[in-house]
């Protein structure tokens, strides 16, 4: 887990995190970016996911983050790349000229669009 070094997290708040076998990596001082990358991350999971359903337990909540950050890295576009997906497993087309299928992710909370066969 990544922390910043703000006075709440305490060291009995690391030797709990230690308990459960998670490592907690401190960013640098005097950084606040540091975090950026990460805090943006589960925000937009938090905007998009938890806020709109229901979590029933933690494996329903593993479940769904495997299947959203697979969508977000695979198929989601990013506006700091021109609406393209980061590591995309379709090649891109011109979508102007092409009929259009969306195929729901999620049970229809999410939906994503692709070149019809």
């Amino acid at each position: 887990m990544i922390r910043d070094r703000a006075g709440q997290f305490t060291s009995a708040f690391d030797a709990v995190l230690a308990d459960a076998g998670i490592t907690a990596c401190k960013i640098p001082p005097r950084s606040p970016r540091a975090n950026a990358y990460a805090e943006r991350f589960v925000g937009t999971v938090r905007r998009e996911v938890t806020n709109r359903m229901l979590i029933l337990g933690e494996q329903h909540l593993r479940r769904t983050l495997d299947r959203y950050t697979h969508h977000y890295n695979r198929r989601r576009p990013h506006r700091a790349l021109q609406l393209q997906p980061p590591r995309s497993d379709r090649p891109v087309v011109d979508l102007a000229h092409e009929r259009i299928k969306r195929r729901p992710v999620l049970g229809g909370l999410i939906n994503e669009y692709e070149r019809a066969a």
